[in-house]
């Protein structure tokens, strides 16, 4: 047990009273010349928020004080909640009069109002804000005579930026710019800051995915250091090397991505054994082969967390000579990577397996399009073309079917979303939107790849070797409860609700297959789950149904990945020391909780350069019709999504036949005279009347039969 461990345990007992830093020094015997260490970690901890200092000088823990430490989820409305660090305790609603300038994304100490007993849903005052999150704000600059403002383009922060006429560094109205604050606000003033970039107009080409890009943090260049190292890296692959991995050049392995895909993490192969049963090899890029820890391209990878694929356009994880070059599984070319055979049975239990180093050489850059039509049309022009592999295609489609049932069996569930695929012109304008197809090949890479990361994870679940595992905890209780009464209205129910199996939702999923209900109980569903996250804790993942889960198989892209790939490397080397094992369990908690922020950007990131092109998408489309399923029904309006997957308002204002009021248990608007109903899943007809770039809003009105 560390210090800083040790200072929580003591002050958790029921006897501690709060302490000035001189009467702790005493109680631990702190030596004379280690008391300014001591003092240190105590500044630390009280930047973290695991202790409090109180006005007094005297150190806490926070729950032994009525307080919470977390982050604000600011919301457009003005009011945040504080999500706790301590997962055990429930979110704490904070008024806009209570939130004292702390702003979307600020780590808070919020003392509670109301205690948990007598509130379901806690709330809170701001009381201390320990670390600010938006030093750079990105929006659309306003000038007035003297002075401008910066309207923030992320509407959880609901303060406009005073920016002094000193300060605005040649901004113009409308223009996007980023901000630095120099002023945080206070409980009733705005924060301050100073135009530090311009981004352009706002209706200019490609200033909105910049302004996303800013809006992140997010980086499209590399520094100089990163990419000298990266180009310091060898096209070839030494003798030595070579000679000390298993050689695969000659075995029939090869990829299957999609046709635009550059950064090919994973190659497949497979054989029908004598016995039966199938050999499936997995090839995954070694990654860790050229990006050493610690390294200026290691530092930076660890930094950016994931890849980040935007609506037109990749900002990569490493530079384009690793993960488009050296690293990448380009066909008719040497490359080394970690294997995984895995000995199948006809069951989908995976018998035996074994991790190699290797090297390998992809016989075919293979699409999920050509190989779909090879297996499910019998394409003659693409058999003839791939003759040579026909019966890996044939073997690999049998054994995705028998691994899908197998996971099917025990539970775990698939989501039947639509994802949506956005076509764009050269000049980045969105000119098709249609659903993202997921056929056999998309399928075949999913198991294979869903297959291998359980089967590495078993393996070092069981070496007791320090680790980083992909997570995903069993749902809160009264999360399923609200969930259970909404599907209550569609006449479906959920059973053993206290303690839910993921088969109980699988089947559920069964039940509303091509029914209207369908999305918005996959939607509903889906949010009543946790995120699924990284942790050096080995949990179960409750989506997958799944004892042992990690992620393996993108180091290019994820940096978990890389980093269990060197783990694993050096089990398989005889390298893990006591050292190493002491070094490793401080180095994957904080391998994990960044991978698991930086995750969770790029998606709100990626999320939002959809959206934006979906609106600008319809922005050309005002007056026209469409057909469309309700997918939400609110106080304030009816949600239609099109086939397309493009989801826009129905306001309630603009149903003019009647007056509508709002059934909240039954979920659907009831016409006060005619009894007219609009419920969730009902086909409507729908005319595009508003789509707004900047609020990314989308309007449309009913149009009667």
């Amino acid at each position: 047990m560390n210090t800083k461990e040790k200072i929580v345990e003591v002050m958790r007992e029921q006897a501690y009273k709060p302490m000035l830093r001189e009467e702790l020094a005493d109680f631990f015997q702190i030596n004379r010349d280690e008391v300014k260490e001591f003092y240190k970690i105590l500044d630390e901890m009280e930047a973290e928020g695991r202790i409090i200092k109180t006005r007094n000088n005297r150190y806490g823990i926070p729950e032994r004080m009525n307080l919470v430490v977390g982050k604000l989820q600011g919301n457009p409305k003005g009011y945040g909640f504080v999500i706790p660090d301590n997962e055990d305790l429930k979110d704490i609603f904070v008024s806009p009069s209570d939130l004292n300038g702390a702003l979307h994304g600020d780590k808070v100490v919020v003392r509670v109002s109301r205690t948990y007993e007598d509130l379901r849903k806690p709330e809170g005052e701001v009381i201390r804000i320990l670390e600010r999150a938006n030093k750079k704000i990105v929006g659309t600059f306003e000038k007035s005579r003297n002075f401008g403002f910066v309207v923030p383009d992320d509407n959880r922060i609901n303060m406009d930026v005073f920016i002094p006429k000193s300060e605005i560094n040649g901004a113009k109205t409308d223009q996007k710019v980023v901000v630095e604050i120099t002023k945080w606000p206070e409980k009733r003033r705005s924060p301050e800051g100073k135009v530090v970039e311009i981004l352009g107009d706002k209706d200019d080409v490609g200033t909105d995915i910049l302004a996303v890009i800013k809006k992140y943090g997010l980086s499209q260049e590399f520094p100089t250091k990163v990419i000298n190292e990266a180009k310091s890296i060898p096209d070839t692959i030494p003798v030595s090397e070579i000679k000390r991995r298993r050689d695969l050049r000659d075995m029939t392995i090869f990829t299957i991505d999609g046709a635009d895909a550059k950064d090919l993490d994973d190659a497949v192969s497979i054989e029908k054994l004598n016995n039966g049963n199938y050999k499936l090899g997995v090839h995954i890029a070694d990654v860790s082969y050229y990006v050493k820890e610690g390294s200026k391209l290691d530092k930076e990878a660890l930094k950016r967390g994931t890849s980040v694929y935007l609506v037109d356009r990749v900002i990569p994880m490493l530079p384009q000579k690793l993960s488009n070059g050296v690293c990448s599984l380009n066909p008719k070319v040497p490359r080394l990577t970690l294997s995984v055979f895995m000995e199948t049975n006809e069951d989908g239990k995976v018998l035996s397996h074994e991790i190699v180093e290797s090297i390998i050489q992809s016989k075919e850059r293979l699409t999920y399009t050509d190989v779909s039509d090879i297996l499910e049309k019998d394409d003659p022009q693409l058999k003839q073309r791939y003759e040579h592999i026909l019966e890996e295609l044939k073997l690999m489609e049998e054994l995705c079917n028998i691994l899908q049932e197998k996971r099917e069996k025990r539970g775990s569930i698939d989501f039947n979303f639509d994802e949506a695929k956005i076509v764009l012109d050269k000049d980045g304008k969105p000119v098709d939107i249609r659903k993202r197809e997921r056929r056999i090949a998309n399928r075949m890479i999913e198991e294979f790849m869903l297959v291998c990361n359980e089967t590495v994870a078993e393996y070092m679940y069981w070496t007791n070797t320090p680790f980083i595992y992909r997570i995903h905890e069993d749902p809160d209780v009264e999360r399923i409860n609200e969930f259970n009464k909404f599907i209550h209205n569609f006449g479906y129910v959920l059973k053993g609700t206290q303690d839910i199996h993921p088969k109980e939702l699988q089947q559920l999923l069964k039940k509303v297959e091509s029914t209207k209900e369908e999305t918005v109980i996959n939607t509903l569903m889906l949010r009543s789950l946790k995120k699924a996250r990284y942790s050096s804790d080995s949990q179960s993942h409750f989506g997958l149904a799944a004892r042992y889960y990690c992620h393996f198989t993108s180091p290019i892209r994820r940096y978990p990945d890389l980093q269990i790939h060197r783990i694993i490397k050096e089990l398989l080397n005889g390298k893990i020391t006591e050292s190493r094992i002491e070094k490793l369990k401080r180095r994957a908690p904080s391998v994990a909780e960044q991978s698991s922020v930086r995750e969770r950007i790029a998606e709100e990131a990626e999320r939002e350069t959809e959206d934006l092109k979906k609106v600008e998408y319809m922005s050309e489309r005002i007056g026209e019709i469409y057909e469309g399923i309700i997918s939400g029904i609110t106080s304030f309006g009816i949600f239609v999504e099109l086939d397309n997957t493009i989801e826009g308002l129905v306001h309630v204002s603009t149903l003019v036949d009647d007056y509508y009021q709002y059934d909240e248990l039954n979920y659907c608007l009831i016409g006060e005279r005619t009894k007219k109903t609009y419920k969730i899943g009902d086909v409507v007809k729908v005319q595009l009347v508003k789509a707004d770039i900047s609020s990314r809003e989308i309007d449309f009105i009913l149009i009667e039969e």
